[in-house]
Protein backbone atom coordinates (compact mmCIF):
# COMPACT_ATOMS: atom_id res chain seq x y z
CA UNK A 1 0.00 0.00 0.00
CA UNK A 2 1.91 3.13 -1.37
CA UNK A 3 0.58 6.78 0.14
CA UNK A 4 1.95 10.24 -0.87
CA UNK A 5 1.25 12.09 2.26
CA UNK A 6 1.06 15.66 0.31
CA UNK A 7 1.08 20.06 1.53
CA UNK A 8 0.83 23.08 -0.94
CA UNK A 9 1.03 26.80 -0.20
CA UNK A 10 -0.32 28.57 -2.56
CA UNK A 11 -0.75 32.54 -3.63
CA UNK A 12 -3.88 32.98 -1.93
CA UNK A 13 -7.23 31.01 -0.95
CA UNK A 14 -9.42 30.54 -4.49
CA UNK A 15 -8.51 29.31 -7.91
CA UNK A 16 -11.57 31.39 -9.22
CA UNK A 17 -9.43 34.62 -8.14
CA UNK A 18 -6.32 33.61 -10.51
CA UNK A 19 -4.98 31.93 -7.43
CA UNK A 20 -1.44 29.55 -8.01
CA UNK A 21 0.72 27.07 -6.39
CA UNK A 22 3.76 27.97 -5.18
CA UNK A 23 5.01 25.30 -3.03
CA UNK A 24 4.58 21.16 -3.00
CA UNK A 25 6.17 18.97 -0.74
CA UNK A 26 4.94 15.36 -0.39
CA UNK A 27 6.07 12.45 1.31
CA UNK A 28 5.86 9.02 0.94
CA UNK A 29 4.51 5.81 2.55
CA UNK A 30 4.80 2.06 2.06
CA UNK A 31 2.61 -0.27 4.10
CA UNK A 32 2.97 2.83 6.84
CA UNK A 33 6.14 3.48 7.18
CA UNK A 34 7.99 6.45 5.55
CA UNK A 35 10.58 5.37 2.80
CA UNK A 36 12.83 8.77 2.69
CA UNK A 37 11.46 9.49 -0.52
CA UNK A 38 9.46 12.76 -1.23
CA UNK A 39 8.94 15.31 -3.67
CA UNK A 40 9.96 19.25 -2.90
CA UNK A 41 9.40 22.03 -4.64
CA UNK A 42 9.04 25.85 -5.48
CA UNK A 43 7.35 27.33 -7.95
CA UNK A 44 6.96 30.23 -9.79
CA UNK A 45 3.16 31.70 -9.95
CA UNK A 46 3.91 34.83 -12.29
CA UNK A 47 1.62 36.19 -10.16
CA UNK A 48 1.25 38.51 -7.07
CA UNK A 49 1.01 36.56 -3.63
CA UNK A 50 -1.54 37.93 -1.27
CA UNK A 51 -0.27 39.56 2.01
CA UNK A 52 -2.68 37.51 3.75
CA UNK A 53 -1.16 34.49 2.57
CA UNK A 54 2.63 35.62 3.01
CA UNK A 55 1.93 36.17 6.46
CA UNK A 56 0.90 32.15 6.55
CA UNK A 57 4.12 30.83 4.91
CA UNK A 58 6.77 33.20 4.78
CA UNK A 59 7.06 32.88 1.05
CA UNK A 60 7.31 36.21 -1.22
CA UNK A 61 7.48 36.70 -5.03
CA UNK A 62 11.14 37.44 -4.90
CA UNK A 63 11.58 33.92 -3.09
CA UNK A 64 9.94 32.67 -5.82
CA UNK A 65 10.28 33.99 -9.28
CA UNK A 66 13.34 32.49 -10.68
CA UNK A 67 11.65 28.85 -9.50
CA UNK A 68 10.58 26.36 -12.23
CA UNK A 69 6.97 26.81 -13.65
CA UNK A 70 4.51 24.28 -12.76
CA UNK A 71 4.96 23.13 -16.11
CA UNK A 72 7.87 22.50 -15.74
CA UNK A 73 7.75 20.24 -12.63
CA UNK A 74 4.25 18.77 -13.77
CA UNK A 75 5.75 15.53 -15.16
CA UNK A 76 7.79 14.21 -12.41
CA UNK A 77 5.04 15.35 -10.26
CA UNK A 78 2.25 13.25 -12.11
CA UNK A 79 5.21 10.14 -11.81
CA UNK A 80 5.21 10.53 -8.42
CA UNK A 81 2.09 10.82 -6.92
CA UNK A 82 0.34 8.11 -9.26
CA UNK A 83 -1.25 4.88 -8.36
CA UNK A 84 -0.87 6.00 -4.54
CA UNK A 85 -3.54 7.07 -2.73
CA UNK A 86 -3.30 11.12 -1.08
CA UNK A 87 -3.21 11.67 2.50
CA UNK A 88 -4.05 15.32 2.65
CA UNK A 89 -5.53 17.91 5.33
CA UNK A 90 -8.31 19.49 4.21
CA UNK A 91 -8.05 17.29 0.95
CA UNK A 92 -10.64 19.46 -1.45
CA UNK A 93 -8.47 22.57 -0.85
CA UNK A 94 -5.37 21.46 -2.30
CA UNK A 95 -6.73 18.89 -4.54
CA UNK A 96 -8.71 21.88 -6.30
CA UNK A 97 -5.63 23.73 -6.80
CA UNK A 98 -3.46 21.05 -8.41
CA UNK A 99 -6.30 20.58 -10.84
CA UNK A 100 -6.54 24.14 -11.63
CA UNK A 101 -2.68 23.84 -12.16
CA UNK A 102 -3.04 20.93 -14.26
CA UNK A 103 -5.81 22.32 -16.07
CA UNK A 104 -3.62 25.36 -17.22
CA UNK A 105 -1.07 22.63 -18.72
CA UNK A 106 -0.62 23.35 -22.87
CA UNK A 107 -1.04 19.89 -22.67
CA UNK A 108 -4.21 18.02 -21.92
CA UNK A 109 -3.23 16.25 -17.99
CA UNK A 110 -5.38 13.80 -16.03
CA UNK A 111 -7.09 15.37 -12.71
CA UNK A 112 -5.84 14.21 -9.56
CA UNK A 113 -9.09 11.68 -8.85
CA UNK A 114 -7.67 10.35 -12.46
CA UNK A 115 -4.19 8.49 -11.36
CA UNK A 116 -4.94 8.57 -7.38
CA UNK A 117 -7.54 8.31 -4.36
CA UNK A 118 -7.74 10.49 -2.03
CA UNK A 119 -8.19 10.29 2.19
CA UNK A 120 -9.07 13.89 3.76
CA UNK A 121 -7.06 13.59 6.88
CA UNK A 122 -9.37 16.96 8.48
CA UNK A 123 -12.32 14.68 7.53
CA UNK A 124 -11.12 11.57 9.31
CA UNK A 125 -9.58 13.21 12.32
CA UNK A 126 -13.84 15.03 12.58
CA UNK A 127 -15.11 11.81 12.71
CA UNK A 128 -12.51 10.95 15.45
CA UNK A 129 -12.45 13.39 17.28
CA UNK A 130 -15.67 15.68 16.65
CA UNK A 131 -16.52 18.70 18.35
CA UNK A 132 -12.62 19.53 18.80
CA UNK A 133 -10.06 21.44 17.03
CA UNK A 134 -8.50 19.58 14.47
CA UNK A 135 -6.21 21.94 12.65
CA UNK A 136 -2.57 20.10 12.39
CA UNK A 137 -1.18 22.05 15.35
CA UNK A 138 -4.40 20.79 17.65
CA UNK A 139 -3.38 17.41 15.98
CA UNK A 140 0.10 17.24 17.44
CA UNK A 141 -0.57 18.68 21.03
CA UNK A 142 -3.19 15.59 20.61
CA UNK A 143 -0.83 13.01 20.04
CA UNK A 144 2.56 14.51 21.34
CA UNK A 145 3.62 15.48 17.94
CA UNK A 146 6.63 18.02 18.15
CA UNK A 147 6.18 20.40 15.89
CA UNK A 148 8.37 23.06 17.41
CA UNK A 149 10.11 24.61 14.29
CA UNK A 150 6.48 24.52 12.86
CA UNK A 151 7.06 28.20 13.10
CA UNK A 152 5.26 29.61 9.79
CA UNK A 153 3.78 27.05 7.41
CA UNK A 154 5.90 25.37 4.87
CA UNK A 155 4.66 22.34 2.27
CA UNK A 156 7.33 20.03 2.75
CA UNK A 157 7.66 20.34 6.90
CA UNK A 158 3.93 19.93 6.61
CA UNK A 159 3.73 16.86 4.78
CA UNK A 160 5.82 15.03 7.19
CA UNK A 161 4.07 16.64 10.71
CA UNK A 162 1.21 15.26 9.01
CA UNK A 163 2.61 12.09 8.02
CA UNK A 164 3.33 11.48 11.63
CA UNK A 165 -0.02 13.00 12.97
CA UNK A 166 -2.16 10.08 9.94
CA UNK A 167 -0.12 7.68 11.20
CA UNK A 168 -1.15 8.16 14.92
CA UNK A 169 -4.45 8.96 14.21
CA UNK A 170 -5.00 5.80 12.39
CA UNK A 171 -2.54 3.27 14.33
CA UNK A 172 -3.94 2.31 17.53
CA UNK A 173 -6.34 -0.87 15.80
CA UNK A 174 -3.19 -1.31 13.04
CA UNK A 175 -0.96 -1.55 16.03
CA UNK A 176 -3.72 -4.47 17.50
CA UNK A 177 -4.09 -6.38 14.64
CA UNK A 178 -0.39 -6.88 13.88
CA UNK A 179 0.21 -8.51 17.39
CA UNK A 180 -2.48 -10.95 16.63
CA UNK A 181 -0.86 -14.24 15.86
CA UNK A 182 -3.65 -15.21 14.11
CA UNK A 183 -3.81 -12.76 11.27
CA UNK A 184 -1.52 -12.68 8.29
CA UNK A 185 -1.39 -8.21 9.01
CA UNK A 186 0.32 -7.33 5.44
CA UNK A 187 -2.02 -9.60 3.80
CA UNK A 188 -4.89 -8.15 5.48
CA UNK A 189 -3.87 -4.49 5.05
CA UNK A 190 -3.08 -4.94 1.30
CA UNK A 191 -6.15 -6.79 0.70
CA UNK A 192 -8.20 -3.40 1.65
CA UNK A 193 -9.98 -1.50 -1.21
CA UNK A 194 -8.29 2.18 -1.67
CA UNK A 195 -11.32 4.87 0.09
CA UNK A 196 -11.96 8.51 -1.15
CA UNK A 197 -12.34 10.99 1.24
CA UNK A 198 -12.86 13.89 -0.45
CA UNK A 199 -15.41 16.13 -0.22
CA UNK A 200 -15.11 16.89 -4.08
CA UNK A 201 -15.89 13.04 -4.87
CA UNK A 202 -18.81 10.91 -4.69
CA UNK A 203 -17.82 8.44 -1.99
CA UNK A 204 -18.71 4.75 -3.19
CA UNK A 205 -20.28 2.52 -1.16
CA UNK A 206 -17.60 -0.38 -0.84
CA UNK A 207 -19.00 -3.77 0.82
CA UNK A 208 -16.44 -6.05 2.21
CA UNK A 209 -15.29 -9.10 0.46
CA UNK A 210 -15.68 -12.65 1.38
CA UNK A 211 -12.02 -12.86 2.97
CA UNK A 212 -12.13 -9.63 4.27
CA UNK A 213 -15.05 -10.70 6.50
CA UNK A 214 -13.21 -13.95 6.96
CA UNK A 215 -10.16 -11.93 8.58
CA UNK A 216 -12.82 -9.51 10.71
CA UNK A 217 -13.97 -12.55 12.43
CA UNK A 218 -10.60 -13.98 13.24
CA UNK A 219 -9.82 -10.88 14.54
CA UNK A 220 -12.62 -10.47 17.10
CA UNK A 221 -11.60 -14.15 17.81
CA UNK A 222 -8.20 -13.02 18.92
CA UNK A 223 -9.70 -9.63 20.60
CA UNK A 224 -12.53 -12.11 22.42
CA UNK A 225 -9.70 -14.33 23.85
CA UNK A 226 -7.09 -11.81 24.63
CA UNK A 227 -8.92 -8.65 26.09
CA UNK A 228 -9.81 -8.44 29.55
CA UNK A 229 -13.77 -8.33 29.07
CA UNK A 230 -13.77 -9.87 25.69
CA UNK A 231 -14.82 -8.35 22.68
CA UNK A 232 -17.36 -5.92 23.10
CA UNK A 233 -19.59 -6.84 19.62
CA UNK A 234 -19.14 -10.57 21.16
CA UNK A 235 -20.23 -9.97 24.14
CA UNK A 236 -23.39 -8.47 22.84
CA UNK A 237 -24.39 -11.34 20.92
CA UNK A 238 -23.81 -13.24 23.67
CA UNK A 239 -26.32 -11.12 25.44
CA UNK A 240 -28.56 -11.47 22.94
CA UNK A 241 -29.06 -14.99 22.96
CA UNK A 242 -29.41 -15.21 26.55
CA UNK A 243 -25.83 -16.29 27.23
Amino acid sequence: MRQIVLDTETTGLDTAEGHRIIEIGAVELIRRKQTGQSFHTYINPEREIDEGAASVHGITLDDVKDKPLFADIAEDFIRFISGAELVIHNAPFDIGFINYELSLLPDTAPAVEEICTVLDSLALAREIHPGQRNNLDALCRRYGIDNAQRNLHGALLDAEILADVYLAMTGGQITFLADSPEIDFNQAQSSQPKIIRSKSASLPVIKATEQELIEHEAWLDFLDKEAEHGALWRNLDREKQGK
